[in-house]
């Protein structure tokens, strides 16, 4: 995802309404999301659905590595041996 322009990429609803189709395209080509804002707060946040997968699997890629770390630190893990041949036992069924 592109980096935030604030300049270009806050825009209130009102104008939202009046040029969703414009600010559709502006998602597309830029890659930024656009913050929506009302009454002068951020209530929504328009993205390119592209960005919104790769945004998505970046979190679960993250989270399972979180998890990882801490089974680990729990003393959860499974050495490095145990593990390569529990892989090869199922590829060889």
């Amino acid at each position: 995802m592109q980096r935030l322009k604030i300049s270009h990429d806050i825009k209130p609803l009102s104008e939202f309404r009046t040029g969703i189709a414009n600010f559709i395209k502006q998602v597309h080509d830029t890659k930024r999301p656009v913050i929506i804002t009302q009454h002068g707060k951020g209530v929504a946040v328009l993205l390119d659905v592209h960005e919104y997968e790769t945004m998505q699997e970046k979190l679960e890629l993250l989270s399972d590595v979180q998890i990882s770390l801490n089974q680990l630190e729990n003393g959860e893990g499974v050495l490095h041996e145990d593990a390569k041949q529990s892989i090869l036992r199922r590829i060889q069924k």
